[in-house]
């Protein structure tokens, strides 16, 4: 059971979009690409099943997640998913003036609140677009996300590298960057001073359950996130897929992936855009954020016709008529924006 993280302005920021399934119900709603895990990474994860007498020992996915990315492997920290270093940044960090940038995913927020700091947050608008000298000069915590979740844009590496300097710490929550062809804008090979940059395999690997990510930063800020991290934290299946994902054909297939999925949500965003829905321009993840007037009701609607989609109304910066829609293949998004034609017309 979660707690109840519903605020003062009744932004309720536990609200996922797994809460949004049900029995029966067409998945618009998660962010995790369709048939995953592939074969031959469950086959593997399987396999590491043998060896669960034994402690999990993270040093080979380390080293994996360190040469994958052209860093240092005290550089490195694995954790149970990018949600636990959430949670580790909250109780290692100290910020005096923390400034989280929404719309984006609430559980940094979230977990800095629940370590007992106080969290501004900095509002971007229109097109959702970042610029850098909006942030607090003061401000020793940035949090940021990077494609946004759920806006979808996909922020220059520049205008993120400009918020460096002596005594501040800019997390980039890089969860969906490899939804990105090619990845120009990651941080995560760049070793920025300040810089620490979170990455997950949850969304392109379908390992939600399993609970796999890991943090990449200068090696005293890897050893004070380890210091509050619990023995043992990720399981030795993690570690398998961890590694595993981090060889070249496994890079291989999440790219040519990350270039289809590039096809289908420009078609999807052009088609809810004939249908009167505006998509924020420029997406770049596997989610489209959707302003309609009445996207509750629509929403709601959907869910009747055997659909569901992630309302918006519990991201800070967003409200009631907006809407996020992963995007699926061709076949499951054409009998959304069917359910659509019906429910429109």
């Amino acid at each position: 059971m979660r707690a109840d993280r519903r605020l003062d302005d009744g932004i309720d920021l536990g609200h996922h979009g797994d809460r949004e399934l049900g029995d029966g119900l067409a998945d618009f709603a998660v962010n995790v690409r369709p048939g995953t895990p592939p074969a031959w990474l469950a086959e593997h994860i399987a396999a590491a099943m043998a060896n669960l007498a034994a402690y999990p020992d993270p040093g080979r996915a380390r080293r994996a997640v360190a040469r994958r990315h052209g860093r240092r492997t005290e550089e490195v920290l694995l954790t149970a998913g990018a949600a636990e270093a959430f949670v580790l940044l909250a109780r290692a960090v100290r910020p005096r003036r923390a400034v989280v940038v929404h719309p984006q995913f609430t559980e940094p927020e979230a977990a800095l609140r629940a370590a007992g700091h106080r969290v501004e947050r900095l509002l971007l608008e229109g097109d959702f677009t970042f610029d850098p000298a909006r942030v607090p000069a003061d401000a020793d915590l940035v949090v940021i996300g990077n494609p946004t979740n759920p806006t979808s844009v996909l922020h220059p590496a520049a205008a993120l590298t400009a918020l460096a300097r002596p005594g501040r710490t800019v997390v980039v929550d890089e969860a969906f960057m490899d939804c990105v062809p090619g990845e120009p804008e990651s941080l995560a090979g760049a070793a920025v001073p300040g810089v620490v940059v979170l990455r997950s395999l949850t969304k392109t690997w379908g390992l939600a359950g399993l609970r796999a990510g890991y943090v990449l930063a200068e090696p005293p800020l890897i050893d004070a996130l380890a210091r509050v991290q619990p023995l043992w934290a990720v399981s030795t299946p993690a570690l398998a897929a961890i590694e595993a994902c981090c060889r070249p054909h496994a890079l291989a297939e999440a790219e040519e992936w990350a270039r289809r999925l590039a096809v289908e949500r420009d078609r999807l965003a052009g088609e809810l855009a004939r249908r009167g829905l505006t998509p924020v321009p420029g997406a770049r993840a596997s989610f489209l954020c959707v302003h309609t007037p009445g996207a509750m009701e629509l929403r709601e609607r959907l869910r009747r016709r055997g659909f569901a989609v992630r309302r918006g109304d519990t991201f800070p910066g967003l409200g009631p008529d907006w809407l996020r829609i992963a995007v699926r293949d061709r076949a499951a998004d054409d009998a959304l924006l069917k359910a659509l034609d019906d429910l429109l017309s």
